[in-house]
């Protein structure tokens, strides 16, 4: 498995594991609406776009079968950060976390943060991120919890 650096020929297969990961998610967690909602972003919110366009990021490419990514934007923030759902739970999730925040430590940057789900904060936590706070959000006149986090990498 190869972890390479994301190019704009990337974008709708990106896109793809975006939808697939956010679907997949139990709706114990978020509902069907809070899906659907969440998961149309890529094609709705010009910033994801902006995002893969400007920031910087890696993917897990195993033969031309793109397992997940992670994104930078801008560099002090991990702005996405997204498996399939057959790739979650294997450390992945982990081998792209571990490489943005090395990425981020060439790059000088001393404190990283993000919003992060009801999903990725377990995986932060047991990364040593710190929550700063919760927060509700609303997209779409459809409430969602998140969490301000952030980890000091010098």
């Amino acid at each position: 498995m190869l972890l390479r650096q994301i190019n704009i020929k990337d974008k709708s297969v990106l896109k793809s594991i975006y939808f697939d990961s956010i679907i997949s998610i139990d709706e114990k967690i978020y509902s069907p609406e809070q899906k659907y909602i969440w998961s149309s972003q890529a094609w709705v919110n010009p910033e994801f776009d902006n995002t893969i366009i400007k920031g910087k990021g890696w993917v897990l490419d195993d033969n031309s079968n793109l397992k997940g990514f992670a994104i930078r934007h801008p560099k002090n923030k991990l702005a996405l950060l997204y498996c399939r759902n057959k790739d979650k739970r294997k450390g992945n999730g982990t081998i792209l976390l571990k490489k943005i925040e090395d990425d981020a430590k060439k790059d000088n940057v001393i404190f990283i943060e993000t919003d992060a789900s009801l999903i990725s904060f377990k995986l932060l936590l047991k990364n040593n991120w710190k929550i700063i706070r919760e927060e509700k959000i609303i997209i779409k006149n459809t409430s969602f919890v998140r969490f301000k986090m952030n980890k000091k990498l010098i």
